[in-house]
This record gives C-alpha cells, sequence and structure tokens, in this order.
C-alpha cells in the first residue's frame, strides 16, 4: 500500500486523448516526512506515521517526539501489514504513484454550522398559508404518542450541526502528475474546502 498526505488545491479540469473534458480535483501532495514508525511488538499495532506541512512553533511534546525531523502542521498514521521497508526521516512525495493509480481519499467536508431541517435534510417544510403563519421551514410534529408515549425517537433528523465530517470517497483515479510541483490531478470531487488536508491511499 502506497499512502500520502496533501492539501487541497481546488478544482480544474484536463482534456483527454479523445478530446473530453475530465474534471479533476488538483491535489499538492508531499512531500511527507516519516516521523514515528509504530511496532507490533511495542505498539500492539504496525503503522507509519507521516508528517506534512509546516509550523512556526511547537509545544514541548511535539518538539520531543519530532526532535529535528521538522515542524509539521499535521501528523498522521496510516496502518501497513511490515514497516521494515521503512525508516523515520525517509521522504514521501507524489513519485510513488503513477497515472492511471485506483485510490481512496479521506477528507473532512466544509463546515455548515447550525442548520434547520429544510437545508440539513431536505424538508420541503409548511404550505406558506391556510393558517401557517410563520411555520414555513418549521420540523412539524417530532414525537409519536402511540408507539413511544411522545418521547423523541433516537435518530431523528431534526435541526442541528451540518458538516465538518470526515469523508472518504473509494476508487478514485489519479489523471496526472506534476513531479515538479508535488501536485495530482485527481478525477472528480473531493469533499473539503481549500488548503483542507487530504489523505490518499492505495487499494495495494
Amino acid at each position: 500500500m502506497r499512502f500520502i498526505l496533501g492539501k487541497k488545491i481546488g478544482m480544474s479540469q484536463i482534456f483527454s486523448e479523445d478530446g473530453n473534458v475530465v474534471p479533476v480535483t488538483l491535489v499538492q501532495a508531499g512531500p511527507c516526512i516519516i516521523t514515528a514508525l509504530r511496532i507490533h511488538d511495542k505498539d500492539k499495532y504496525q503503522a507509519v506515521q507521516l508528517g506534512f506541512g509546516s509550523k512556526k512553533k511547537l509545544n514541548k511534546p511535539q518538539k520531543g517526539q519530532l526532535k529535528e525531523l521538522g515542524n509539521f502542521k499535521y501528523i498522521k498514521e496510516f496502518r501497513v501489514d511490515n514497516t521494515e521497508n521503512y525508516k523515520t526521516g525517509d521522504k514521501i512525495d507524489v513519485s510513488i504513484f503513477i497515472k492511471g493509480d485506483i485510490i481512496d481519499v479521506s477528507s473532512v467536508s466544509i463546515g455548515r454550522g447550525f442548520q434547520g431541517v429544510v437545508k440539513r435534510h431536505h424538508f420541503k417544510g409548511h404550505p406558506a398559508t391556510h393558517g401557517h403563519k410563520d411555520q414555513l421551514r418549521m420540523p412539524g410534529s417530532i414525537g409519536s404518542i402511540r408507539a413511544h408515549s411522545g418521547k423523541v425517537q433516537k435518530g431523528k433528523r431534526m435541526a442541528g450541526r451540518m458538516g465538518s465530517e470526515r469523508i472518504t470517497l473509494k476508487n478514485l483515479e489519479i489523471i496526472d502528475i506534476n513531479p515538479e510541483k508535488n501536485i495530482l490531478s485527481i478525477r472528480g470531487a473531493i469533499a473539503g474546502g481549500e488548503n483542507a488536508l487530504i489523505e490518499i491511499k492505495t487499494k495495494n
């Protein structure tokens, strides 16, 4: 399995060889530094920890962990079957990928704040007239008196916080690679705003 961290640049488009337009998301992937290895005998699981991005200041625990490796803004772990092929301090960049690779991409969607049921769950709302003053976007009844004694059921769709959820899109394709600028062109749209952290890993 190959993996890397990156940040979302934005959307663009690429023309394929047959002249069709392919929508792509541009991701600045790496370079990343391996900051630590998790070994089964010591940590009870095996993983590779990557550092990405720059940060001006680190607190004392971070300084002790990273030592002289650098001031990284993001640190993430990727589970692996074997850590023998990795070494702390090694660099990982887009050269590990090739065009046509099928990847899984994880990121955090854009936060929308506290939203009502119409925007959050696509309720159609109440009629605008016939005794429904100021109730156009209200949720309506939320209790079930007969079956649950008026209690609100778990998972009831109501108003609340929307967005800021971790989303994983599977089986996306790498359309193009720019090794000079460490940019991957990935087919389709990826969740998250500009400069959002992107986690990329291949199937094998």
